[in-house]
């Protein structure tokens, strides 16, 4: 048998519960929805969570489509799912957990009898690290982004290599290569020797089912690439960047953008302007290097020194 919270399945069968993470203001048990599809073969374990932050829900659109799909009687090895993971801010559709006011995903490794944030993350680091591979399923929050993975434990890390491979089999396209936070999942489990990526699944308010789809195919690629199910993957060279420069508006006023999502750009390119209410031309923000123009505020209108968007920089292809 193996089990995740109450859901526990024999070789061959599937099962859903919920994995224990405290308690509620009003006393009432607070627990994950989980599941654990046990393979009829013996084979490595893959563990996937969804809505580390509360309003990216196009992570749990993947598992909702790909959960029913798994048959254990095709299946070898163990696949763990953590459907909704910071269940306070799910709850009010927030990116953090109102209770403590944190950012789940820098809360890494947890802690069991810490504040919420802490806990969840302890009671879900403690599934994943008894994973081969992890997913940790992201989106561009509120913001407008295109479909990416983040390998987030660092180029000198001795997990780097299997978590890059681990991105490109995902297949986004588009891979950041950029160590991250301390707290993150996908820095604190190659820590203990399990290659983890965040699959940032475009931007959205709600649901997007181009980057669902997107997500959904990147599972079942992982499961074929890593033999859970027969079938074979086709890799395709992924567009990396090695870094992030970000730009704010120095104006108040209205945004235009010049490029679009996933667009090459160049140093001293135009990518926005701002103009007033009336369409006159307040700034002209270019490019201080080349790269992928890679994420945007999803709302015109901003304050001085608000941000506008990212570019992707030091690019190659692996």
């Amino acid at each position: 048998m193996t089990s995740l919270g109450t859901a526990s399945a024999a070789p061959g069968e599937i099962d859903t519960g919920r994995l224990h993470v405290g308690e509620a203001r009003d006393g009432s048990a607070v627990g994950l929805p989980v599941a654990v599809i046990n393979g009829a073969r013996d084979g490595k374990t893959l563990y996937v969570q969804a809505a580390s932050d509360g309003d990216e829900l196009n992570g749990v659109g993947v598992v909702q489509r790909v959960v029913p799909r798994l048959d254990p009687a095709d299946l070898a090895g163990t696949i763990l799912v953590t459907g909704i993971t910071n269940y306070y801010a799910y709850q009010v559709a927030q990116h953090r957990n109102p209770i403590d006011d944190t950012k789940l995903n820098r809360a890494y490794p947890g802690d069991d009898s810490g504040t919420t944030s802490e806990r969840i993350a302890a009671a879900t680091f403690e599934a994943a690290t008894r994973a081969d591979l992890v997913l940790d399923l992201h989106q561009g929050s509120t913001s407008r982004m295109i479909e990416e993975v983040r390998v987030r434990c660092g180029a000198r890390h001795r997990l780097h290599d299997d978590c890059l491979e681990l991105a490109k089999v995902f297949g986004c396209g588009h891979v950041l290569d950029q160590k991250g936070p301390d707290g993150q999942l996908a820095r604190a489990g190659p820590d203990e020797g399990v290659p983890v990526v965040d699959p940032e699944l475009g931007g959205s308010v709600g649901w997007d089912e181009q980057s669902i789809q997107a997500g959904v195919d990147g599972v079942f690629n992982v499961l074929r690439y890593y033999d859970f199910l027969d079938g074979s993957v086709a890799l395709r060279p992924q567009t990396r960047a090695n870094g992030f420069e970000q730009y704010g508006s120095p104006n108040g006023g209205l945004v235009r953008f010049h490029v679009d999502l996933g667009d090459r750009v160049s140093a001293g390119e135009t990518l926005f302007e701002v103009t007033d209410v009336f369409g006159q031309q307040k700034a002209e923000i270019t490019a201080d290097s080349r790269g992928v123009f890679w994420r945007t505020r999803r709302l015109p209108h901003v304050a001085a020194g608000e941000y506008v968007c990212s570019v992707g920089t030091d690019i190659d292809t692996y």
